[in-house]
């Protein structure tokens, strides 16, 4: 677990994560632009929601950019 004191470690899991949150944003508003319904209440949800799996992902198996 020293990882979690590394800045370079949460330089990338910010990373990752901000990137997760974009591709759900994507995914989630265009798939209901398609139904013609956009939710933005489960929009804002679904993307936090996996912005923070991202987060708690990379602090159980750290990220491949940073080595141990």
């Amino acid at each position: 677990m020293n990882h979690l004191r590394q800045r370079e470690f949460w330089n990338a899991t910010i990373a990752r994560a901000a990137w997760t949150l974009c591709e759900t944003f994507l995914a989630v508003v265009g798939t209901a632009k398609v139904i013609d319904d956009v939710n933005w209440d489960y929009v804002i949800a679904a993307t936090v929601f996996s912005a923070l799996l991202s987060i708690a992902k990379s602090v159980v198996a750290g990220v491949p950019e940073v080595g141990e």
